[in-house]
């Protein structure tokens, strides 16, 4: 019993903090059954559920489901040049010992403490000059660039724990560097590469700062951007502002 009441402690602290985490994605979710009017008359009600215009409204708007496309490609382009990437460059820097290895580690490591919003001026020139500007190549670019050190950061620790005895045997099997970092260390290593992949996958989905500085056109907005586009100057419609972020 003694050892029982600190896990319960821990359990309903954790059941109070999830539960405190979703309840605004909750009344978000629950908003988008609802009309305007509803929404401010009684904000945190339960809705019946029966009013779907807001999200067929939504659905039928061409502008919403273009949004969402350009989201999923900048996001899956995102997190697979960066995983592919960090996951190469981790591989080399936790598998062979070389001059410079500590060097570059730490060069890695600094990229997660050096914000690149920092840098948006200069990117936002370099993007112009290269002809990226306004592109969904461009939005890729940069977030695989600001997600590479996360990916090398989670690897580099994960592959430096895989035993060197399976890779010395593939090695004495004849199977190729390549081979061995493919088919031998890196199905082990496939926890960590699904956290770096999500690690890096929901920022780049909820960013609203870079689509907004580098995407001037309307049909290359990311979601996150897009539906800004549903809060009017004098009066918004929040009931499909509601319906869009659920979907979102």
């Amino acid at each position: 019993m003694r050892r029982a009441a600190p896990v319960l402690l821990v359990q309903a602290v954790l059941w109070s903090t999830s539960a405190l985490m979703l309840y605004p994605i909750a009344v978000m979710a629950f908003s988008g059954f609802r009309t305007t009017g509803e929404i401010f008359a009684s904000p945190f009600a339960l809705p019946d559920f029966s009013y779907i215009g807001n999200f067929v409204g939504i659905l039928a708007d061409g502008a919403f489901l273009g949004y969402f496309a350009n989201s999923v490609v900048v996001t899956t382009g995102a997190v697979v040049l960066s995983v592919v990437l960090g996951t190469m460059a981790a591989y080399a820097l936790a598998r062979y010992e070389f001059p410079g290895n500590t060097a570059l580690t730490l060069g890695f490591l600094a990229g997660l403490m050096l914000p690149l919003k920092l840098a948006v001026i200069p990117l936002f020139i370099e993007l112009r000059n290269i002809g990226l500007l306004d592109t969904r190549a461009g939005l890729i670019l940069v977030y695989a660039a600001i997600g590479t050190p996360s990916v090398v950061f989670i690897l580099t620790g994960f592959l430096r724990t895989l035993p060197a005895e399976m890779e010395q045997a593939a090695r004495i099997d004849g199977a190729s560097e390549p081979r061995i970092m493919l088919q031998v260390m890196l199905p082990l290593a496939r926890p960590a590469l699904v956290i770096a992949a999500i690690n890096n996958a929901i920022p780049v989905w909820n960013d609203f700062f870079f689509p907004l500085v580098f995407i001037q056109s309307e049909s290359r907005k990311t979601l996150p951007q897009g539906l800004t586009g549903f809060i009017g100057e004098y009066a918004t419609n929040w009931g499909v502002l509601f319906a869009g972020l659920t979907l979102a």
